[in-house]
């Protein structure tokens, strides 16, 4: 009788572990599939819908225009769906670009001290200096528009996940299995190519997913003040801008529907990323 509690008690904690990381797996399906779908939203509208339109401007929402119409009459749904496209591609091409200098980086401090030093420096330097101000100096060096925010971005956010990798590099480099083939002979390419990095793509697959959110954002930002995405384009920053004119005239759709879809998004793979975390560590789904 005792043998068989003692059986059902230490078999609760694994069954309770995997239950969670089962949810975890499903609901980060959910919200990707959200993301998904608005990023396809964003390709698959016509570009028809956004021509102007006189006789339908400044429409409140309705059926017919489920986030009202703007000024010259066009559709803010449409626009807004539109936007989210441009800022998940914008967000997803600068954060990539972002966690591959934090992989380079994070690999080079395992080379030797010389280049770990090099490293430290190079992430105090970055990091003594805020986002928003070195990535619009860096997107207005490089012409500004969709190539100039996406280097911007690149080039500002890897320092934070770098940290997080170099400390992870050192751990590894002083592990058992990496000291015999040292001894071995191979080089210290060959061990941080073989051995490390593996090890790393967990973290820098959720790193990729914590980064996405504020590269959003801030590409949201920069192209609000005008220093980012071209004003030709639907962009999320461009809509709010906008709509900033005429908040006071009571068009208050023009900035609420825009801002809270913008929201979603980035919330969505803010949870993707924290779920991700769980699926990634066994120790996460016990808390």
């Amino acid at each position: 009788m005792s043998r068989s509690w003692s059986d059902t008690t230490s078999r609760a904690p694994v069954k309770i572990r995997m239950n969670s990381r089962k949810r975890s797996f499903v609901y980060s399906g959910l919200v990707s599939l959200f993301i998904l779908s608005a990023w396809l939203g964003g390709y698959l509208v016509d570009s028809a819908v956004l021509d102007t339109h006189l006789e339908n401007r400044n429409l409140s929402p309705s059926f017919a225009h489920l986030f009202g119409t703007d000024w010259l009459g066009r559709d803010m749904f449409s626009r807004t769906v539109m936007g989210l496209g441009i800022s998940i591609q914008v967000g997803f091409i600068a954060s990539a670009c972002s966690c591959l200098i934090a992989a380079i980086l994070g690999l080079t401090a395992a080379m030797g001290r010389t280049a770990d030093a090099i490293v430290s420096w190079l992430i105090d330097l970055f990091l003594s200096v805020p986002h928003l101000v070195s990535l619009i100096l860096i997107a207005f060096v490089f012409g500004g528009g969709m190539k100039g925010i996406i280097i911007g971005i690149a080039f500002t956010h890897w320092p934070s996940l770098a940290r997080i990798i170099r400390a992870e590099v050192l751990q590894l480099r002083s592990a058992e299995y990496v000291l015999i083939s040292r001894k071995l002979g191979k080089s210290r390419l060959w061990v941080a190519s073989r051995h490390i990095f593996p090890h790393l793509l967990p973290q820098l697959l959720v790193g990729l997913l914590l980064l996405f959110p504020h590269a959003i954002l801030h590409e949201a930002a920069v192209t609000f003040i005008g220093l980012g995405l071209s004003p030709h384009q639907p962009a999320i920053g461009i809509i709010l801008s906008e709509s900033m004119r005429y908040l006071s005239t009571g068009m208050w759709w023009l900035a609420f529907f825009p801002g809270i879809c913008l929201l979603l998004v980035v919330r969505s793979f803010d949870r993707v990323g924290e779920q991700l975390r769980v699926l990634v560590d066994p120790r996460q789904s016990q808390e």
